[in-house]
């Protein structure tokens, strides 16, 4: 990398033109970190703080040629995966990312929204496992996702917690990282199994309703720590503070008039 330029990463996932999640989170993310922010489109949705009304989902050869146009000529150096949505993107995806074995790839297994909408195919779930999950340096669902992949109950405990973040790895990605945002309780806990040892990531709950897009914003942080050079254990930790001061500074919020609004990703650059 050359003297002032920044390190570069690579989203791959779908639009949201409502600016909360998606595509458009991810990139606010990168910016707001000093990472220099490229995008592979999976898929367009219709979308809004009030849920998901329509999806098209990019053909794959063009998802292909996306990919190809951006590492041709970027030197990428991390990768996050999110919206895939059915089989034949989450097969090309993951055959695409075996040209670049060796940037950092964190998979966050999206396969709902926050507004309930479903956007991952159920036979899509599969895929995701046998071809995406062992190109992953890390892995992120939460608690529904971890379930959903292991097919299996939710977790309650952070016990049951680590034992699914275990589980996960039989697939065969480099680290897993079971989310607790849907758990319960006054802190977060995050489960971070990096095949030899546990770490928790906590944080104080906060009480807000503008939530939609933490998922993405988590995964494109930790991306964008990666690409940083920092380390696995330190790239989680800086992207879950990253967050959490997100949600603080967007808890009081009206961006729609939907249930769930965006976090507030601009709170760093009006500290900088």
């Amino acid at each position: 990398m050359t003297a002032g330029t920044p390190p570069i990463a690579l989203t791959i996932a779908g639009s949201d033109p409502s600016g909360g999640a998606g595509i458009q989170a991810d990139l606010k993310t990168f910016a707001a970190l000093g990472v220099y922010g490229a995008s592979v489109i999976t898929a367009l949705t219709a979308q809004n703080t009030r849920g998901v009304s329509g999806v098209f989902a990019i053909p794959p050869d063009f998802i292909a040629a996306e990919f190809r146009a951006v590492v041709s000529d970027l030197s990428v150096a991390a990768i996050k995966t999110g919206m895939l949505g059915d089989v034949a993107t989450v097969e090309m995806v993951a055959s695409l990312l075996d040209n670049v074995k060796a940037v950092p790839v964190v998979v966050d297994p999206v396969m709902v929204a926050t507004s309930g909408d479903v956007l991952l195919r159920p036979e899509a779930i599969d895929a995701v496992r046998k071809a995406l999950m062992p190109r992953a340096t890390l892995v992120t669902p939460n608690i529904p996702e971890a379930s959903r992949l292991l097919d299996t109950s939710e977790a309650k405990t952070e016990a049951e917690m680590r034992a699914q973040a275990e589980a996960l790895m039989r697939f065969g990605c480099g680290a897993v990282l079971v989310k607790g945002g849907h758990g319960d309780g006054d802190d977060v806990v995050d489960i971070l199994f990096d095949g030899k040892k546990h770490f928790a990531f906590r944080r104080p709950r906060i009480k807000t309703s503008n939530t939609h897009g933490t998922g993405c914003t988590l995964s494109a942080a930790i991306a964008a720590n990666l690409a940083m050079d920092k380390p696995l254990d330190a790239a989680i930790a800086d992207a879950k503070a990253f967050v959490w001061h997100a949600l603080s500074a967007g808890a009081h919020m009206r961006i729609g008039r939907g249930e769930n609004g965006p976090v507030d990703h601009n709170f760093a650059l009006r500290k900088s």
